[in-house]
């Protein structure tokens, strides 16, 4: 057995523990031993893997492992990881920990909460260490479902709405990835699901690649927050508690960029030419209107979910450039978005819980209540607007130069454009950090608020650390990155007009 089915285990024996638990110190319990299990597992498989690499190991996957499961389909349990997959698991245990602690105090219903959460970890873990299509659709399913009661039940504002509406839109996502996947699968001629394998036989016709390239890149760029189905997103962020905004937004959401370059680029690059500028379009439309309806919005959440809709909007447009440094860059972008995005929800959430609102036009003067809070929030907010020294400034440098790569017009056209949402960016970020934190204080019973407790403490702290410590030391992600890109640049390469390998 690979050490990866850990990951889908540890989760498991985390929901026997919180059904046997019995009050809510021992569900507390549960959820720090095997949050922090997943952690430490996660780093170990990041040092182990890049000692691998550096050791000369070049297998495509690491730790990979296959077993049988319905034989007539081919469908096997099959799990291995490259250097995309590895980051991807990093951030799904920090986003996992951090947020346990975001969900200490969570009251009614915690021990119920806590059984949706992990089900729905157990469901990203499960999807990033997949190499077979159905199995990786099948814990894509897992960590969709989840998303309704956690929303439904224990969310704020009109969260019957938001749940449904984000059930309803991500479902119809899933029945067009079902048919893409269908349609790989049985005109490929292949015996195996196993997506590098596949990919090795290069047997798909062509036109039948630019039928199903949709069917794939549309499934999976809904939950990506590709431009117009990205509707659901800003409801659903906004009415979800702040765990579940964590990892909705923090890792979720990069199962769409994840699965359109897994799936739909690797495996249908035949397909891009075609396709890639007309998603380019609305990629660009994403970055650029993503931006511009933070600009507007009154609501913290708001502000941060279309923020998320820009820089997820942001990962699809780098993939579709399709030059080696901009996927680079949209890995990065993945990892360093999760890592702010979960920052952000944290902090607003805890203001939330302290203030009562999240209205912009009704705070402010934190900074002199809740400096730790109000700190931490400007710490995310210069990390989301690309400040040097942050993780933001590595990935979209990196996306921005990869970009630029490609000498047509059209393409460095597209690059500039999305480049604007760099100043917008800026506008909304400044323009709430000066009025909640430095205006005047608008309600004198904000005297009375406290800062941060120690389990917050913990979450935003190890957040920080981590966006911090990504922007000051990014060469061994990057190397990871590219590590894992390259083969498959290569390969779209040998189909696809690429600008650079």
């Amino acid at each position: 057995m690979s050490i990866l089915t850990l990951f889908v285990v540890i989760p498991f024996l985390m929901l026997i523990g919180l059904w046997l638990s019995r009050n809510l110190n021992q569900v507390r319990g549960v959820m720090v031993v095997g949050a922090s299990a997943l952690l430490i597992l996660a780093i170990w498989l990041t040092v182990a893997f890049i000692q691998a690499r550096a050791a000369g190991n070049t297998d495509e996957m690491l730790f990979a492992y296959s077993i049988p499961w319905f034989a007539p389909l081919h469908i096997a349990y099959s799990v291995g990881v490259d250097g995309i997959s590895v980051v991807m698991i990093l951030l799904s245990a920090i986003i996992v920990f951090t947020g346990t602690f975001a969900s200490w105090q969570l009251q009614p219903l915690t021990k119920e909460y806590f059984l949706w959460f992990v089900l729905l970890s157990s469901g990203v873990f499960g999807f990033f260490i997949s190499t077979d299509m159905f199995t990786m659709f099948m814990f894509y399913e897992v960590a969709l479902i989840p998303m309704y009661l956690l929303i439904g039940v224990w969310g704020t504002g009109p969260k019957e709405y938001a749940a449904m509406k984000l059930t309803l839109m991500l479902m119809g996502g899933s029945a067009l990835l079902i048919l893409g996947i269908l349609g790989i699968y049985f005109f490929s001629g292949a015996t195996t699901m196993n997506v590098n394998e596949i990919a090795a036989m290069a047997n798909i016709p062509e036109n039948v690649q630019k039928v199903f390239f949709p069917f794939v890149f549309i499934g999976f760029g809904v939950l990506g927050a590709l431009f117009p189905f990205h509707t659901w997103s800003p409801d659903g962020h906004a009415s979800a508690p702040t765990a579940v905004s964590m990892l909705h937004a923090g890792v979720l959401m990069k199962l769409g960029g994840y699965g359109c370059f897994r799936i739909g680029m690797y495996l249908l690059p035949e397909a891009l030419d075609m396709w890639a500028p007309v998603f380019l379009v609305l990629t660009t439309i994403s970055v650029v209107y993503g931006a511009l309806s933070a600009c507007v919005q009154t609501d913290l959440k708001y502000i941060n979910a279309y923020s998320s809709v820009s820089h997820c909007g942001m990962v699809l447009f780098a993939l579709l450039m399709l030059t080696q440094t901009a996927i680079t860059g949209a890995v990065l972008q993945m990892l360093s978005h999760g890592l702010m995005t979960a920052l952000f929800f944290a902090v607003i959430g805890m203001i939330y819980h302290r203030a009562g609102t999240r209205d912009v036009r009704k705070l402010g003067g934190l900074m002199k209540v809740v400096p730790f809070l109000s700190v931490a929030y400007v710490v995310a907010g210069l990390a989301n607007l690309g400040l040097p020294g942050f993780s933001g400034f590595v990935a979209e440098m990196t996306i921005f130069v990869g970009s630029f790569e490609n000498a047509d017009t059209f393409h460095r056209v597209a690059t500039i454009i999305a480049c604007t949402s760099i100043v917008i960016t800026a506008v909304y970020i400044l323009r709430v950090v000066g009025k909640i934190l430095y205006q005047k204080i608008p309600n004198q019973e904000f005297y009375k608020l406290h800062d941060a407790t120690w389990d917050e403490r913990i979450a935003v702290a190890g957040l920080i650390a981590c966006v911090a410590g990504l922007g000051l030391f990014p060469l061994w992600a990057d190397n990871v990155i590219q590590d894992a890109v390259a083969p498959i640049i290569n390969h779209i390469g040998q189909f696809a007009t690429l600008a650079s390998l």
